[in-house]
């Protein structure tokens, strides 16, 4: 076991990997430049202005919202204060914290009066733990061992039709974390009810209902959004968080289906509804894979959380592959570089965004603008998360006393290794716009300890040296440098970051370099509107500033980018690619710079691919999103023109999917 960080206890399994306490790691180069904009943007600004926040019964307003938006945020605002040590962060979540942990009751229930649902609660208690790592404070343990007696104590409540019964599994999260500090029993007796008295996603896993036959079953649209509307296995948010589930309860029952459904989840929603950035489709509810169909933001949040939680248990590759994907595709595609705005559905071919109808399963017409609140509060409330969690699960702990470049970008980690030696390793990168990976080690003294460095599974021929001598390395495992270490050392991965390809919907391909998905630039103008959705209702700046509790946010209206906005192309976006796809690098040169101070504004792309293609005329607008992809390959008399294509993180407009034009 692992000496120096808590672990898996007995009776439960051991984890492959160790998470390290928030701020154990930090950010550097352009992922520190991105975490500080999202705390300059909305994160660091968005409870001094929004009613849900501003207002909040978890800091003690006894009229303000009680149930999931205030921990929602706190779940990223609070390791996002600490990754980078923002004391003008810190001072924000600080009344929620402390009001928080003076909420508890005798019986062990806390929180807001007004709230008598126990999913809040679940997401409450993962701030707490970050917040425990991040300062040490007691009250953090004794708030928690209350809770977990009283749901030990009291009969279980996990009701398949809502929330708290379908993301039971986050309750473990924080048990699990709870008992390997106390090592008191009764935590996973209360696990083990909630696990027995919950929604089972690991049968839903291994025999997926939600086919693409399943599908065919309801021709027409209002029937497939008649039959959704009370689904919550269809519900996407619900099945992100679900993807934890199978790794998180084989750390305490041990069967082998909940190994294998950790597989499964992966390849039966990338077979029935994969979309490009490693997410799937899902508008609300499951959409199937046609590359207009959404994807919700709080999908993608919570989708890397369970990789994150899932690599953490079973140490697969696979899964911090996907988690590169969803981090350096989705997750920036669907906010404004400045992090001001976002949105509430993503589409892969992305042409227009507006206020419109559009073929979504069952959101409305404001799902795709980027804003404050488009569609529903809650992405708004919990799209903090990504970033920071992001950079917490880049490296972990090893049972070997060592230490796991899980997952890649530039930054620093400080840890415990060998018999309790603190070493420092510098990640010097820009990955993953770039495929040299620099790890230079600090330590008092000598130290012999391993270095588990991941080579993905699409980087055949990866290099790795230590010392100037060649480790062994083989795609889709974990290398390991195992040597003594003294100060200035030096390991360097190279990953051959070549071309790739991958067929998609009708035929189309998408073109990846490394973990990054390539999408048409397109011209892009920004149109801020004259009115913010707020509450399904929209209030302009007379309304905002008639309103005493909306007073600061007309201020920032003015005087900030925050806004909802619509987004119009300026350059034509129906075009067909001319491209070998078994040999990308015949027909694509691809071109490299630094990344930018704003690392995923369009014009700061530190990658660009340069292919020909052909406008295929017949391919237009419907119902406000790029019309059905032509089934490849399509043959066009337009003349051959020059494209551009740029990481699909740095596009708000955007062709992912391309027919493919007959030779």
């Amino acid at each position: 076991m692992n000496r120096h960080y808590p672990s898996n206890r007995d009776p439960l399994k051991r984890t492959a990997f160790v998470a390290l306490p928030i701020g154990a790691v930090r950010p550097l180069g352009w992922l520190r430049d991105q975490l500080t904009i999202q705390a300059d943007g909305l994160t660091g600004h968005l409870d001094e202005f929004w009613p849900s926040l501003a207002n909040s019964a978890w800091k003690g307003d006894a009229a303000g919202e009680a149930w999931e938006r205030g921990p929602y945020f706190l779940d990223g605002a609070v390791p996002l204060a600490y990754i980078l040590d923002d004391a003008r962060l810190k001072a924000k979540v600080r009344p929620y914290i402390e009001w928080t942990l003076t909420s508890g009751r005798p019986d062990g229930w806390f929180g807001p009066a007004g709230n008598t649902d126990r999913w809040p609660l679940a997401v409450a208690m993962k701030v707490l733990t970050q917040y425990y790592e991040a300062t040490g404070d007691e009250r953090v343990i004794t708030i928690l061992k209350n809770y977990f007696a009283y749901l030990r104590d009291n009969p279980p409540d996990w009701p398949d039709k809502d929330w708290r019964g379908v993301r039971a599994m986050d309750n473990a999260v924080s048990g699990f974390w709870l008992y390997n500090r106390t090592g008191d029993a009764g935590i996973l007796r209360a696990t083990e009810s909630i696990y027995r008295n919950s929604f089972d996603w690991g049968t839903y896993f291994l025999d997926f209902p939600y086919t693409a036959g399943y599908f065919a079953r309801f021709p027409y649209r209002d029937e497939w959004k008649k039959s959704f509307r009370a689904h919550h296995p269809t519900h996407v948010v619900n099945i992100a968080m679900g993807i934890k589930y199978p790794a998180v309860w084989y750390q305490q029952f041990g069967e082998d289906r909940l190994k294998k459904a950790a597989y499964q989840a992966l390849a039966n929603l990338d077979t029935h509804h994969g979309q490009v950035g490693g997410r799937f489709g899902g508008d609300e509810h499951l959409a199937g894979r046609c590359p207009t169909q959404g994807s919700e933001l709080c999908s993608i949040v919570e989708y890397m959380f369970s990789l994150e939680k899932t690599i953490e248990a079973l140490g697969d590759v696979i899964f911090a592959d996907r988690l590169e994907l969803l981090a350096y595709n989705g997750n920036p595609g669907t906010c404004t570089p400045d992090y001001w705005a976002h949105q509430y559905d993503q589409q892969a071919n992305q042409v227009l965004v507006s206020i419109a109808r559009r073929q979504w399963s069952t959101n409305g017409d404001t799902s795709n603008v980027y804003g404050l609140e488009p569609n529903f509060g809650c992405c708004t409330a919990n799209m903090h998360q990504g970033w920071p969690k992001f950079v917490a699960h880049l490296w972990m702990a090893t049972h070997d006393q060592g230490l796991a470049a899980v997952a890649f970008g530039p930054c620093q980690v400080k840890a415990k290794v060998a018999d309790g030696a603190e070493v420092t390793v510098t990640e010097e990168t820009d990955y993953p716009f770039d495929g040299t990976v620099r790890f230079v080690l600090q330590t008092a003294g000598p130290v012999r300890f391993p270095l588990h460095v991941r080579i993905p599974a699409w980087a055949d021929g990866a290099r790795l040296t230590a010392g100037g001598v060649d480790v062994p390395t083989t795609a889709g495992r974990f290398a390991v440098v195992d040597r003594q270490w003294k100060a200035g050392d030096t390991a360097v991965l190279t990953l051959p970051m070549k071309l790739r390809t991958e067929t998609r919907y009708n035929n189309a391909v998408s073109i990846l370099r490394g973990p990054l998905y390539f999408a048409l630039k397109i011209g892009e103008r920004f149109e801020k509107l004259d009115k913010i959705k707020l509450n399904d209702r929209f209030v302009d700046l007379a309304a905002m500033k008639a309103d005493p509790q909306l007073h600061k946010m007309a201020e920032l209206f003015e005087k900030t980018p925050l806004g909802d906005y619509a987004i119009h192309p300026t350059t034509p976006w129906n075009y067909g690619l001319i491209v070998d796809r078994a040999h990308p690098e015949k027909s694509i040169t691809v071109e490299t710079r630094k990344p930018g101070r704003v690392p995923f504004e369009q014009a700061a792309a530190a990658v660009t691919l340069k292919v020909k293609g052909r406008a295929i005329p017949e391919w237009t607008l419907r119902d406000n999103s790029a019309g059905e992809t032509p089934i490849s390959p399509v043959v066009s008399a337009e003349p051959t023109v020059d494209l551009e294509l740029i990481p699909y993180g740095n596009t708000r407009l955007r062709i992912t999917e391309f027919p493919v034009i007959a030779e």
